[in-house]
């Protein structure tokens, strides 16, 4: 029978768990990071991106009114973040339609669902039935250390393309400097919430089985973009390096 784990090996289960499906090993991200993206193609990154992450706040909300009372770290915890999404200084889709705009589409097609992949509209609901159905603490373990803790170790390794290899400005990838920074905090206290609260064999599985999931949809997710976008308007032998990478 699985005995209930002590934090130190709860935690590494959970950073194992996401360790074989992390974003960074699609090609779609291997080919932003080595820089044979074209600009339309982080376009449509932004197009897919949007309806993934713009209803952030919605599912935290969702989260937040199941969560008992008194788990008051929890609580606090998602109302802030939905509050630095959407009120805490620039609206985060307000800097995500700066960059796509910058990359030459518009927010009009951004905000239109009908510009996302089916692979995207599969991640969005997703993040909702697991917002509205799952144990709480499951929830955040599936969509703040699954997926959104995720995000600096993404960034920071296509960040400095953006920059170097593409010539964007600092105020076109503020989006991705703030996440660098926010997601790391947001990862962590996801983290401790999980630990603290599934304080039980049936909650520290059930965590541990959506965090690897959360983090293979992303990855699916993020993958869906190469075979929908990318991979056929790279030569062959850029499309093979990435593929071997």
């Amino acid at each position: 029978m699985t005995e209930l784990m002590s934090r130190d090996d709860f935690r590494t289960a959970l950073e194992t768990a996401i360790k074989g499906n992390t974003a960074t090993k699609s090609p779609f991200s291997i080919a932003w990071a080595t820089g044979r993206l074209s600009r339309d193609h982080l376009a449509r990154w932004a197009e897919n991106h949007y309806h993934y992450v713009g209803p952030f706040a919605d599912y935290l909300a969702y989260i937040y009114a199941r969560t008992p009372d008194h788990y008051t770290d929890a609580k606090d915890f998602l109302l802030q973040n939905m509050y630095e999404e959407e009120i805490g200084g620039d609206r985060h889709t307000d800097l995500l339609i700066r960059f796509a705009e910058s990359c030459g589409t518009t927010r009009e097609r951004v905000e239109n669902p009908d510009n996302m992949s089916p692979t995207t509209r599969g991640l969005q609901s997703w993040c909702y039935a697991v917002a509205m159905r799952e144990d709480p603490i499951v929830a955040v373990a599936g969509l703040v250390v699954g997926l959104e803790s995720q995000v600096p170790s993404i960034y920071r390794r296509q960040t400095p393309t953006l920059r170097d290899k593409y010539g964007f400005t600092d105020e076109e990838v503020e989006f991705f400097d703030l996440h660098i920074v926010s997601d790391e905090i947001h990862g962590e206290r996801g983290y401790q919430i999980v630990l603290e609260h599934a304080d039980t064999v049936d909650l520290q599985q059930a965590c541990l089985k959506i965090c690897g999931i959360g983090a293979q949809m992303r990855l699916l997710y993020t993958t869906a973009l190469w075979h929908d976008y990318v991979k056929d308007d790279l030569s062959r032998e850029d499309a093979e390096a990435v593929l071997a990478a």
